[in-house]
């Protein structure tokens, strides 16, 4: 009996101390990158030493992700002649010897290597922690900044995310709070949208593919069959976007932004009578602002016939 007390009291004091260790390691690691960031000089030799002493801890898993990441990363100033590059404002505009506007932008690009050791530590760390989309959302925002104009990766992974997200029953821990299915389908979203805003081809073809995806696992969430149809649209497609719209106003009459790409395809297309059919739902259904420059439209159009 006495064997199997002192056993215990070493195994207690063993784990107290390991505790006490990976708290000391964090509080060095905390007070480091306050002061030097999270690549700071010094922030590897800490992480190497908490990864010894707790190797499945969170934060130091995330520590590695965050130093690996910010450690390959480096930024330039470019210049373009389009108003905006992949979703950001300009720094700023001059012009050339044409007399051309030039837009200078800072765009960040990150070394391979490094980025794919920050993978690998969230990956340890998704695979310990698989009910956290935090951590999910860090690993595709990380894709986006690494690919940019050219999302293969993160489409990829966000048509898994969602397969993923259909699947569970279970709410998600997010930062510790708990969100439901619905979080995720907004969350979802935002991503369509920052893959819409980056304006590439391939963005937008990413963008397309990630709503259709969506639209199948989530039916009841309209917001994905309008992107399609903002899709068709910027595509200059009017009457698939018009096709595509209609599908949602037959479901929801009432949605503002079918209505308001179903007037703008509608011009676009130079057909009035079709135009004049939606702006009589913007009439009904727009706040009132909007509603009066409706009907301040339908009579224009009525002078012109």
């Amino acid at each position: 009996m006495k064997r199997i007390l002192i056993a215990l009291v070493l195994i207690l004091g063993s784990i107290a101390t390991y505790a006490q260790t990976s708290e000391m390691y964090e509080r060095r690691y905390n007070l480091i990158t306050q002061q030097l960031g999270p690549a700071g000089l010094g922030v590897e030799t800490i992480l190497n030493a908490w990864e010894k002493a707790d190797s499945t801890n969170l934060n130091m898993l995330l520590g590695r992700f965050r130093y690996f990441l910010a450690k390959g990363q480096s930024t330039e100033v470019v210049t373009k002649h389009e108003k905006k590059y992949l979703g950001m404002e300009p720094l700023l505009k001059l012009k050339d010897s044409l007399d051309r506007d030039v837009y200078y932008y800072q765009e960040t690009s990150y070394d391979d290597e490094m980025f794919g050791k920050s993978m690998e530590s969230m990956d340890k760390a998704i695979s310990l922690y698989p009910d956290r989309l935090d951590l999910r959302v860090l690993k595709a925002n990380a894709y986006m900044s690494y690919e940019k104009g050219s999302p293969d990766l993160t489409l990829a992974y966000l048509k898994a995310l969602a397969d993923d997200g259909a699947a569970r029953k279970a709410d998600w821990d997010f930062e510790g709070e708990m969100k439901d299915k619905e979080f995720f389908k907004e969350a979802m979203q935002e991503y369509c949208y920052s893959l819409f805003v980056l304006a590439t081809p391939a963005a937008r073809n990413a963008f397309m593919e990630l709503s259709q995806h969506l639209c199948k696992l989530f039916p009841d969430k309209v917001d994905y069959l309008n992107n399609i149809g903002s899709y068709y649209l910027v595509s200059e497609n009017y009457k698939s976007a018009l096709k595509t719209y209609s599908k949602v106003l037959k479901k929801y009459p009432e949605d503002l932004t079918a209505i308001q790409n179903c007037v703008l395809a509608s011009r676009m297309m130079r057909d009035a009578k079709l135009e004049v059919k939606y702006l009589q739902m913007m009439v009904k259904y727009a706040p009132e602002k909007d509603a009066l420059v409706a009907k301040a439209r339908i009579e224009a159009l009525s002078k012109k016939k």
